[in-house]
């Protein structure tokens, strides 16, 4: 039997939901207005450029893990429409995403996890790395993706003459390495078949040991993948309490990931 775990009243983790996405993509956007018309790149700071990539990269992540709680109706629990106006528009912002085409996509990983016809998986390439993110970037980033960050990269270098290298510092590697990020921790290590490390139940996924600050760094507790897809109605920020209390431990009868009503 699944182990006993309540969320916070909806209301609550509306609040908190929203309190959280805009302090992640209010920074993010913060950031990368600064980046680009505000600081200006030379050979004696771009240590500190860098820097600011790192963190920009961080966030990045945690946009899409916001527009990820939008997707499951756990960033604003029974407002529907909200959910997918917020989910829209940063994932529109973060790399020109349908939202609509992810959704649907991500609820396919759901309902397949780990096996052929999911979206996220790799079925030819289990173990390996580098051609599983091939194929997922390939499934993912198509030709609307590549038309808006042209159309944006365009514009800030041609129209607002800001140069190539700190579009590239601040705008181009923290979007790159955020993705990695996010396939790394978030769908390779949790679904990637291991020899002599078996699943333990029919959501062929597992869980990284990390402690809650690793876990946050590394992927804002999406590592803690197993726990997702037996409660993915329990927000990011509630995935360590989902660990601690032992959900994922036992398998779940029901059908999961419905598209919020």
């Amino acid at each position: 039997m699944e182990p006993h775990f309540v969320l916070s009243a909806r209301a609550a983790q509306g609040r908190i939901g929203l309190a959280l996405a805009i302090a992640i993509a209010g920074s993010w956007l913060g950031i990368h207005a600064w980046g680009m018309f505000v600081f200006e790149l030379s050979w004696t700071n771009w240590p500190f450029a860098l820097a600011v990539a790192m963190v920009q990269c961080w966030l990045s992540v945690g946009v899409f893990i916001v527009c990820h709680d939008a997707m499951h109706g756990s960033l604003v629990p029974g407002r529907p429409k909200l959910n997918g106006a917020i989910g829209a528009v940063l994932l529109l912002l973060y790399a020109g995403f349908a939202w609509k085409q992810l959704r649907d996509a991500h609820f396919a990983h759901h309902k397949l996890s780990g096996r052929a016809g999911d979206p996220d998986f790799d079925e030819h390439n289990p173990g390996d790395f580098k051609r599983w993110y091939g194929t997922f970037f390939g499934r993912y980033f198509g030709w609307r993706s590549i038309l808006f960050v042209h159309t944006v990269v365009g514009i800030y270098w041609l129209a607002l003459d800001i140069p190539m290298a700190q579009i590239v510092m601040l705008y181009g590697l923290p979007a790159l390495a955020s993705s990695l990020q996010l396939f790394y921790f978030g769908t390779y290590r949790p679904h990637c078949h291991r020899e002599g490390q078996p699943f333990v139940d029919r959501h062929n996924a597992r869980s990284n040991d990390f402690g809650t600050l690793a876990s946050l760094a590394t992927c804002f507790h999406f590592g803690y993948h197993l726990e997702h897809h037996h409660r993915p109605d329990v927000p990011w920020w509630g995935l360590p309490a989902a660990k601690r209390a032992g959900v994922g431990q036992t398998e779940l009868p029901e059908p999961i990931a419905k598209v919020p009503a």
